[in-house]
């Protein structure tokens, strides 16, 4: 008598280690599964409007200030804390974790016009409208001692500070740009390339020595202050509001211009920006890079606030509530998951760097292409008055795109030469 059974090899199926993968056996046949692709079709489908229903990328609102937020800074230490400063002269220390204030200031009379941490985390630097530089523990006095640990009393109007991000050195901005040492009363070398007013410095957090300025008069001055003189300067339509370094690249920027756009640009060819990136419709006032580098954030006069990739032209995602008004500067959290921004109707608001989790990511990645998919995605609500402008400025860009091809259809043939949008903006740039 013959009998079949069935023979299975443990050693194919029953895992070795308990950290090893549960082994599935499975038949890759298309002809077995007919409909795979038309099911993985519509899973990507609803996953995909799944995300857009479920995205509440807005997490809290941190009240306390009575006057507009003006600027912030991050805890180079600590992920959980963040300073801000008021229109009043008041400087906060939050606590994102309590999402409460720990410790209020009356720093300055008038604007705080800037502020940055040190490199360690035990102290931070502010600026106001009062032409003092002023130097404060990060951590809580003693009852009633409540007093800088320096003070610098200048003779103009400091509107911008940044640390360096290994020494005890500092530069500021006004009328001119100051480089000092914190032992010292007075700078150790001042810097100028023309004679308007600077609104912003930012070092370079790798190559360390090297820092860039924004000046009302369009210009964007790179410096290198080991040889105490500029290096560059690109002139733009118009002015820069402020410019940040790319924390993974040394020599790539992105600069927030008033023109509604951001310019990324690679400070060993200034002719033409690497990027421009448009979807503003008003003046951009802060930009702010994520750890990674491969995105940044940027804070406009049009209450909104938009992600930006660092090679895309537009953007991936943009936040904004009814009571929020401009918003005057945003910050991306050193653990890369949450965005801040400080509006001038007093909040300070946290949302989450990515507006939902990301459901079936392979099924998206595979259907991303597909026209129903890749609407969805990319479609966001807007406030009635931005969709507006948007739909007027594309009528205006049309009309100018159709005048002057027409100019150029009537004309000699190459005297109406084709200019890149990269290279319409740049006036000149002067070595």
């Amino acid at each position: 008598m013959r009998v079949k059974v069935l023979s299975r090899n443990p050693d194919d199926y029953v895992r070795e280690t308990k950290l090893d993968l549960q082994r599935v056996p499975r038949n890759y046949d298309p002809t077995l599964h007919p409909f795979e692709v038309p099911r993985e079709y519509t899973r990507a489908l609803n996953a995909t409007k799944l995300e857009r229903v479920f995205a509440k990328p807005f997490l809290t609102s941190l009240d306390g200030h009575r006057d507009g937020v003006n600027c912030m800074a991050k805890h180079p230490k600590s992920l959980s804390t963040v300073l801000s400063g008021a229109c009043d002269g008041e400087v906060k220390i939050w606590n994102l974790t309590k999402r409460q204030c720990v410790r209020t200031i009356q720093a300055h009379e008038g604007f705080v016009r800037g502020m940055c941490a040190r490199f360690c985390g035990t102290s931070f630097f502010t600026v106001g409208d009062d032409k003092t530089v002023k130097q404060w523990k990060m951590e809580n006095p003693e009852y009633g001692e409540e007093e800088p640990i320096h003070t610098i009393i200048g003779k103009t109007v400091y509107t911008g500070i940044d640390h360096h991000w290994k020494e005890a050195v500092f530069a500021t901005c006004g009328h001119q740009v100051d480089i000092w040492d914190e032992q010292r009363t007075s700078p150790m070398c001042s810097l100028t390339w023309g004679f308007d007013s600077i609104s912003s410095v930012k070092f370079n957090p790798i190559e360390t020595y090297l820092l860039g300025s924004c000046a009302s008069d369009r210009n964007i001055v790179l410096y290198d202050i080991r040889k105490s003189t500029p290096l560059k300067k690109v002139i733009l339509n118009m002015r820069t509001n402020t410019l940040c370094w790319n924390p993974m690249e040394a020599f790539i920027f992105t600069a927030a211009n008033e023109d509604y756009n951001l310019y990324t640009f690679d400070m060993r060819f200034l002719e033409s920006p690497v990027m421009v990136h448009m979807d503003h419709v008003s003046a951009v006032l802060d930009v702010d890079y994520s750890p990674t580098g491969k995105e940044f954030v940027s804070a406009s006069f049009d209450k909104s606030v938009r992600i930006f990739p660092v090679d895309k032209g537009h953007s991936r995602e943009v936040y904004h509530t009814k009571r929020m008004q401009h918003v005057i500067t945003v910050k991306w959290t050193s653990d890369n998951k949450y965005i801040l921004c400080g509006s001038d109707e007093m909040n300070i608001r946290l949302w989450k760097a990515n507006a939902s989790e990301k459901l079936g990511v392979k099924l998206k990645e595979k259907f991303r292409y597909h026209p129903k998919i890749r609407r969805i995605a990319q479609h966001r609500h807007l406030p009635k008055s931005i969709f507006c402008q948007i739909k007027e400025q594309r009528i205006m860009r049309e009309a100018r795109r159709r005048k002057e091809l027409n100019r150029r259809k009537h004309s000699k043939p190459g005297s109406v030469p084709f200019v890149s949008e990269r290279k319409k903006h740049i006036v000149a740039v002067v070595k």
